[in-house]
């Protein structure tokens, strides 16, 4: 088999895992009450204002210090009640950032959004 063979057979390959991994998981759209909007907006600005990225993973990017996030609200040992004590009190290296009650509810319902658009980590990441 020569170069230009084993090019287009690498390159169709390459085609058609594209189109798949770039198709997979939009077949059904993540439904949210309209007025879960604004805090899962709010909650995702306060995210990125507090740099959380650095400290936190998302969909396996971000950094290591903390837990990943991706899947924390269908965790079956962390979840919600898990999320509101640590956003609220801190930890041995989460830092308390005197987070009101609408700021946390806000933060835990990005979240839960995040969660619920991660179907193919979760199959990827069980």
């Amino acid at each position: 088999m020569g170069k230009r063979e084993i090019f287009i057979s690498l390159f169709a390959t390459y085609l058609v895992y594209s189109i798949v991994v770039y198709t997979t998981g939009t077949d059904k759209p993540v439904s949210y009450a309209p007025t879960q909007e604004e805090s899962i907006i709010r909650g995702k600005e306060m995210f990125q204002q507090h740099n959380c990225i650095s400290c936190h993973q998302l969909y396996g990017l971000g950094g290591y210090l903390g837990p990943e996030l991706t899947t924390v609200w269908s965790d079956k040992h962390r979840g919600e009640a898990y999320m509101k004590s640590f956003l609220k009190n801190g930890g041995l290296r989460m830092p308390q950032f005197n987070f009101t009650n609408d700021e946390i509810d806000c933060l835990v319902s990005y979240l839960e959004y995040v969660d619920s658009t991660a179907t193919t980590y979760k199959k990827l990441n069980p």
